[in-house]
């Protein structure tokens, strides 16, 4: 069991979390379909601290940002994404 340390609800099982995407930006609709094809399909896999987007849909339903270690999946930090910037 990991505990994500929701900030609007504390710490909760990561069962309660869902996985959106990795933190980047989205192509504008004038982007290539080349562009839009790499964006939604195309994945990295990236090795050590890596931004996350999660959705805590079974608590208080916020999109969280997380930055968590793909060796470890340590949770290194945890903020609403709202707070953090998110990008468009």
């Amino acid at each position: 069991m990991q505990l994500f340390n929701c900030p609007f609800c504390g710490p909760r099982d990561q069962s309660e979390f869902t996985y959106v995407r990795e933190v980047a930006p989205v192509p504008t609709l004038d982007d290539s379909q080349t562009t839009w094809q790499a964006y939604v399909y195309e994945r990295d896999n990236p090795r050590g601290p890596h931004r996350e987007w999660w959705h805590h849909n079974h608590g208080c339903r916020q999109i969280l940002e997380l930055v968590r270690d793909t060796l470890t999946h340590e949770v290194i930090s945890i903020q609403a994404a709202r707070s953090a910037g998110a990008e468009k």
